[in-house]
């Protein structure tokens, strides 16, 4: 199988993609590149995807979606892929930030972070949609006071799970990935 490469917009990105997808897709073969912020990653999509000598490699650019346009921003980065010669990139947006998956998934929260009361945040009218959390970074420093995002990423990635976790962007990456893997197999 041919490798993944995965444009990120931040190292935390990186840090919970290392730990969490050889869990959930241990066949992939995959490298994470890890940016400074979205501007940093949007100027670099066409330099990487054109400079890429890899054979049959297949990208996947990922970015928060923060307070933007979500339709917007996933057309800008596929406009990006396609004009740089990827017009099968799978884009992926974020909703609205990273951690808003940490808290999709609030049993794992609990273990991660080995607090009985997170496991019951899914119950609050705030967290039952977690992607419609706004800024849920600062949501997790409310519950969980010694959050940081580097060891959140490195702690979550060992309990994030396809079938528990509520959050509907992630399960929208995994499910790329399901057919991204299919279509990789296929034509190795």
């Amino acid at each position: 199988m041919s490798r993944i490469v995965f444009l990120l917009e931040e190292p935390s990105m990186k840090v919970l993609l290392n730990g969490l997808l050889p869990r959930i897709f241990p066949e992939m073969q995959f490298v994470c590149i890890p940016h400074s912020g979205k501007s940093d990653l949007e100027k670099s999509i066409p330099r990487k995807l054109k400079a890429w000598q890899e054979p049959g490699a297949r990208f996947v650019i990922m970015r928060d979606k923060d307070k933007d346009d979500c339709v917007a921003v996933k057309e800008r980065l596929r406009r990006l892929c396609i004009e740089s010669g990827k017009p099968n990139a799978l884009v992926r947006i974020v909703c609205q930030e990273l951690e808003a998956w940490y808290l999709g998934e609030p049993y794992a929260l609990a273990e991660a972070f080995r607090d009985e009361r997170l496991h019951r945040i899914g119950q609050r009218a705030r967290f039952r949609d977690p992607d419609a959390v706004q800024q849920p970074s600062v949501a997790l420093n409310e519950l969980v006071p010694e959050f940081q995002k580097i060891a959140a990423a490195r702690r979550m990635a060992q309990y994030l799970s396809r079938e528990r976790n509520k959050s509907p962007s992630f399960q929208t990456l995994l499910t790329g990935l399901d057919r991204l893997i299919t279509q990789t197999s296929n034509h190795s």
